[in-house]
C-alpha cells in the first residue's frame, strides 16, 4: 500500500511539474508581461536612489555620478547629448538631434558672447 501511495504522489508531483512548466511557457511565466509601474509622480523615488548613494567627493544631482568636481558630471543621456563645460565648474548638456558636427558647440559659443 506505501508503494501505490509513493507511486501515485510521485506521479501527482511529474504531472504538476509539467503542466507549470507549460503554463508559464505559453502564458509568460508570471511576471515576464507584466505592464510596467509607472514611477510616482513625486520624487520619492529620486531621493531614495540619492540617500542610497555614497560619494565622497562630488554627486552629481542629474545622474548620481561620483566625480572630483561638477563640470566631471556626465550627461543623462550621453548617446543624444553633448556635454559643454562652461566657467565657474559648471556644465551643461545639449541635444545633438537635428544639428550637423560642431553646430551645437558653435551655438553654445554664440551663446556665450551674446550673439544667439
Amino acid at each position: 500500500m506505501r508503494l501505490v501511495s509513493f507511486i501515485v504522489l510521485a506521479l501527482a508531483s511529474l504531472v504538476s511539474a509539467q503542466f507549470g512548466f507549460f503554463d508559464q511557457m505559453f502564458s509568460g511565466g508570471g511576471q515576464q508581461h507584466r505592464q510596467p509601474q509607472n514611477v510616482p509622480s513625486d520624487s520619492s523615488h529620486y531621493r531614495t536612489q540619492y540617500a542610497r548613494s555614497h560619494c565622497d567627493k562630488y554627486l552629481c544631482p542629474d545622474t548620481l555620478a561620483c566625480v572630483h568636481f561638477p563640470h566631471h558630471c556626465p550627461c543623462q543621456w550621453p548617446s543624444h547629448e553633448d556635454k559643454f563645460e562652461l566657467a565657474e565648474g559648471q556644465r551643461i548638456c545639449i541635444s545633438k538631434g537635428g544639428f550637423k558636427a560642431g553646430e551645437a558647440a558653435r551655438k553654445v559659443e554664440l551663446a556665450r558672447k551674446g550673439l544667439l
